[in-house]
């Protein structure tokens, strides 16, 4: 798997929304890691999408995430994949051989579109803690088969910094912020 490079990755945020979230376990906590990863992907000039399951009846994005895609596209559909044509347009628009992915629920719509996209040859990334299911065993399962299928599991960490490369990266020390 190639590197992760600010000019060949994009990330995609998916179905973070205020009717699935309350029945989503650890919800708070992975709303909190994704805020941290959206603000180091921002710092670092990561693109982002992001995508919203039927919103008539699940809502639109959490507001404490919705705060960050100012001026992000966000995508709706009614597909539990998110390898929507609008999202590989963008993809290919972005030059994006890597994509990371966080959102709900891990073992649907997460799931379906990391087999997706590795079906298409993408080098997909999900750090564990932003993503959840109701049922924790279901997120388990889901990251277990992403695995299998060529999916890097991380974390918020090791992802930001593997972005940044390098301590003289011009957004260390706003990154080393976010994680403390």
């Amino acid at each position: 798997m190639p590197q992760l490079h600010q000019n060949n990755t994009v990330c995609i945020v998916i179905d973070i929304q205020e009717r699935l979230n309350p029945v989503l376990a650890d919800a708070d906590t992975m709303v909190e890691r994704s805020r941290v990863l959206l603000q180091g992907l921002q710092a670092i000039g990561i693109p982002l999408l992001a995508t919203e399951q039927y919103p008539k009846g699940l809502g639109h994005t959490v507001p404490a995430i919705r705060l960050l895609l100012d001026g992000v596209p966000i995508f709706e559909k009614t597909l539990f994949s998110a390898f929507l044509p609008e999202i590989k347009e963008a993809l290919e628009k972005h030059h994006a051989e890597n994509v990371i992915l966080i959102g709900a629920e891990t073992h649907v719509c997460m799931l379906q579109t990391v087999l997706d996209m590795r079906s298409a040859g993408l080098n997909v990334y999900v750090p564990f803690e932003c993503t959840t299911s109701r049922a924790p065993a279901n997120k388990t399962n889901a990251l277990e088969q992403m695995q299998a299928a060529g999916a890097v599991v991380s974390n918020v960490e090791s992802l930001l910094f593997q972005l940044l490369g390098d301590a003289k990266h011009p957004v260390f020390k706003t990154v080393s912020k976010l994680i403390q």
